[in-house]
């Protein structure tokens, strides 16, 4: 499973990728917005760090032709941008529009089967699922991604699914038993997946003994 992580600080990203965690990098205007950075700005400065990592890019037009437009301006700034869509008629209907120019598009804000169905069909290269939205109402954010993957699967989509709105360590092992192609990660929870408290205590055990060794 590919890790990407969800946010536009360029340092952190740096991090990941010297980490060997950094697959491609997720951004929405919130997350560009605290970077204190303007979209074009903090756009170009990612791309340039991440090399050939998809990089997912909101489009925030509501009309088909304006996110087309977004799109077209989008992919100049850097290598490999996906553009994020959301999931609306509009929305596919850019989808299918820009996967026939060749540009790669993550549909974002998907919360039922039937919208990863349309989405998929439509021809998105990636499909976000926002899992800890929906736990959020009561629902089973990760019983969709399960669903989600069963049904591509059985007719060969070739959509990667992005487990998106991750909130825990537990998501994104959810998400890999489910079979997920991809987890996009805040740094607070990818920070949480190198920890355990067994290897910390055997880490110290082991230092602990190795310095009687030197006493003998």
């Amino acid at each position: 499973m590919k890790f990407f992580v969800d946010i536009a600080d360029v340092e952190e990203i740096k991090k990941a990728i010297e980490l060997g965690v950094c697959d491609g990098v997720t951004t929405n205007p919130t997350l560009i917005m605290k970077s204190g950075k303007t979209q074009e700005e903090a756009v170009k400065e990612i791309a340039k760090v991440i090399g050939n990592r998809p990089l997912s890019v909101e489009a925030i037009s509501d009309s088909a032709e304006g996110m087309i437009k977004e799109a077209e301006e989008y992919v100049k700034w850097g290598k490999n941008i996906v553009i994020k869509i959301p999931m609306t008629k509009e929305g596919m209907k850019a989808v299918r529009m820009l996967t026939e120019k060749g540009i790669k598009t993550n549909v974002t804000l998907v919360f039922s089967v039937p919208q990863a169905l349309i989405a998929a069909k439509a021809g998105a290269t990636y499909v976000s699922p926002f899992v800890g939205r929906l736990d959020d109402v009561g629902e089973n954010g990760m019983e969709l991604v399960r669903q989600i993957v069963q049904v591509y699967r059985n007719y060969d989509f070739k959509a990667e699914i992005i487990v998106a709105s991750v909130r825990s360590e537990k998501h994104v092992v959810e998400a890999a038993l489910a079979g997920a192609h991809i987890a996009t990660i805040p740094p607070t929870v990818l920070e949480k997946l190198w920890t355990h408290p067994l290897t910390e205590k055997g880490i110290k055990t082991f230092k602990e003994h190795y310095e009687k060794t030197l006493r003998r």
